[in-house]
């Protein structure tokens, strides 16, 4: 099975596999570090630890340096708070692991959760 750094590596390989193709560090320039705005909300689409599918809305809210998470999924409502390090997010859900996402050139947020055994993909409405 993937560890959550595994994925996390591979999703960072994937954002950057131009300049890494080309023999280029991640760097600034190439919006490895760049802080984006992900405020608003998104469609929800992910994959539980058994596979099963889910669908729902979240909403993002930059509050100072935190960013605030609500996951509308089924009749659940779920909150958590989390970092932004250029273009990763690490949220604390109340989990014992946090769910990390990778923002992606298309404003998509990538994300893994259950310690990479479930994956969640976000897209702006």
């Amino acid at each position: 099975m993937l560890t959550r750094r595994g994925i996390l590596i591979g999703l960072a390989l994937v954002t950057a596999g131009p300049a890494l193709a080309q023999g280029k560090k991640g760097s600034d320039s190439d919006g490895m570090n760049r802080f984006v705005d992900v405020s608003g909300s998104y469609t929800a689409n992910g994959l539980n630890p058994d596979g099963s599918s889910y669908s729902g809305t979240v909403e993002i809210l930059l509050d100072g340096a935190d960013v605030d998470f609500t996951w509308h999924v089924g009749g659940d409502t779920v909150r958590g708070t989390g970092t932004q390090e250029g273009r990763v997010l690490t949220v604390d859900w109340g989990d014992s692991h946090p769910v990390i996402y990778v923002i992606m050139d298309d404003a998509e947020l990538h994300g893994t959760w259950a310690d990479g055994a479930a994956l969640e993909k976000l897209t702006p409405r």
